[in-house]
């Protein structure tokens, strides 16, 4: 749906094959799903996101599992919420990144049934509560609704956002060996003068002191030993989570066995100031 130039042009250069049928409004759009089973819904960037939940959960009553990624240029956190508990399959507002959106709508036209994925335990915009299936896919997905979440500067929310994705992607490789049948607990966290989000893995948890294939380990005389190391295990490239992480966020917190990290990052008052622009 919508008629946004830079949205159809990234349709058109994903998924050159599709057909594409264009309504002129929800409601328009709303019949032509009870004629017809589309494999994915985008919404337009003319209707808010709470309007767009509310189409959402109209279409849930007639196609269950269909593909929709909300599109918008007005949103709140409570939207977002509301987003994921119908089971969205993505959220966008403005301003977001064109990449992002061509690789969420590849995404979203690959693989296997998707909408259990991410389960809401509790949610408010200040406390969010969740359980993620341990695959690319999904953490790909919630790091997006996590930013869209975020009630933030744009920095400091690229910055949350990053360093969240790094240490998820650590708990679903090497917490949970990429075993989409286990789970990983997350907490999300929007304090007045903070953020704070909290990472648990089903794994047996580990030593910092004994992760010799991540880069925070490595000697200053070899700032790249661990690449060695990960070609040795079998791992992919990369081991600079946790090191990048630490740059970024004021504090990084890990439980005593070590399958549980916090995330701190403290706002300050200029950035309050600032906030939502």
């Amino acid at each position: 749906m919508g008629s946004d130039t830079k949205v159809a042009s990234a349709v058109r250069k994903v998924l050159p094959a599709w057909q594409i049928a264009r309504a002129a409004n929800n409601r328009t759009a709303l019949e032509m799903l009870k004629t017809r089973a589309y494999e994915l819904v985008l919404t337009g960037e003319e209707t808010s996101g709470k309007q767009d939940v509310e189409l959402l959960r109209q279409i849930r009553t007639v196609r269950p599992h269909v593909r929709l990624i909300i599109i918008t240029s007005e949103s709140t956190p409570a939207d977002v919420i509301g987003a994921m508990r119908e089971r969205a399959f993505s959220y966008f507002s403005k301003p977001y990144s064109m990449t992002t959106f061509e690789q969420m709508l590849l995404l979203a036209t690959t693989g296997p049934v998707w909408d259990e994925g991410i389960e809401i335990l509790s949610a408010t915009p200040q406390l969010l509560q969740l359980v993620a299936r341990c695959d690319r896919k999904t953490a790909d997905r919630l790091v997006q609704f996590i930013h869209e979440i975020a009630d933030l500067p744009m920095k400091e929310r690229d910055a949350v956002g990053l360093a969240f994705r790094e240490m998820l992607m650590n708990a679903i490789e090497h917490g949970a060996h990429f075993n989409a049948q286990q789970h990983v607990e997350i907490s999300y966290i929007r304090a007045k003068h903070m953020v704070l989000c909290r990472v648990k893995d089903p794994g047996e948890g580990f030593s910092l002191d004994e992760v010799q294939h991540a880069a925070i380990n490595n000697p200053p005389s070899d700032p790249i030993r661990h690449a060695a190391i990960r070609e040795q295990q079998g791992l992919r490239p990369g081991g600079f989570g946790i090191l990048v992480t630490q740059k970024i966020i004021d504090e990084l917190i890990y439980g005593e066995t070590g399958n549980e990290v916090v995330l701190i990052k403290y706002l300050k008052p200029e950035q309050l100031e600032t906030e939502g622009s």
